[in-house]
């Protein structure tokens, strides 16, 4: 089976580094123009630009801030015509120990929702008012391990966005898929990038080996794969799914 992704132009967030720059090479080397979302790294992106196979675009939008997120889409698509698919992998993991002051954990909770919930949802709603247009358009959302089995108690408020995420791309599949566009979620487990490091020093390699099934950790280019099948459109029927790349640590 050979992928092609000729004439398909794909949003990457998050794409400067860890998973979603092995999502955008992969994409990329099946013919896709990307453009590489990031928050401020805008050097690696333009690094990665340079390493794509095909035409590729930076476009920095900082997910924190709302009035940066609103009309990222429309402005993209003014730029540069017909976005056929979003992948949205942007997100952040910060740790809120449960005996914090209810002041400073409310606001990790609120940076954490904002990023990992509220922007992501802003880009799909933008991004199906774009789709309706075409009669076709394809998201594919990155969740988590930690939607479906929960978090540590420190890493509750990434649990909890990550879990919103799930139910609102069954919402787009369900409810678009006759106007032509698809909706996928992902939910890596532990994957070595830069965000898991702070994850890995606190509780040890060992700790997160010993709750896998497999002899060593999930990496980036383990997961772009998939995506770059999403994309394709030869599974165009597994719309509203979730997929797990879990190493077997969680099975549901």
């Amino acid at each position: 089976m050979n992928i092609s992704l000729k004439n398909q132009r794909i949003l990457v967030t998050g794409a400067s580094r860890g998973i979603g720059r092995a999502i955008a090479k992969q994409l990329s080397e099946s013919g896709a123009e990307v453009i590489i979302h990031c928050n401020s790294n805008v050097p690696e992106a333009e690094k990665l630009k340079g390493e794509l196979a095909n035409p590729a675009f930076v476009e920095p939008c900082d997910l924190a801030k709302l009035e940066e997120v609103m009309g990222y889409i429309p402005r993209l698509v003014q730029e540069y015509g017909v976005i056929t698919a979003i992948v949205n992998n942007a997100g952040i993991s910060k740790s809120a120990a449960d005996n914090l002051p209810t002041g400073e954990w409310v606001k990790i909770w609120h940076e954490t929702i904002q990023v990992n919930t509220t922007a992501l949802g802003i880009i799909c709603k933008e991004f199906v008012e774009h789709a309706l247009e075409q009669q076709s358009g394809r998201i594919v959302n990155i969740s988590s391990r930690a939607a479906f089995r929960g978090d540590t108690t420190d890493y509750i408020a990434y649990a909890a966005s990550k879990g919103a995420v799930v139910s609102l791309t069954r919402s787009i599949a369900r409810h678009y898929g006759k106007q032509g566009i698809k909706a996928f979620l992902i939910a890596p487990g532990f994957t070595r990038t830069d965000m898991a490091e702070e994850i890995l020093s606190a509780y040890g390699e060992d700790f997160a080996l010993n709750d896998i099934a497999l002899p060593e950790l999930t990496k980036p280019e383990d997961i772009a794969p998939m995506v770059t099948l999403l994309c394709s459109g030869l599974a165009d029927h597994a719309t509203g799914a979730s997929i797990d790349i879990n190493a077997g640590s969680y099975v549901h």
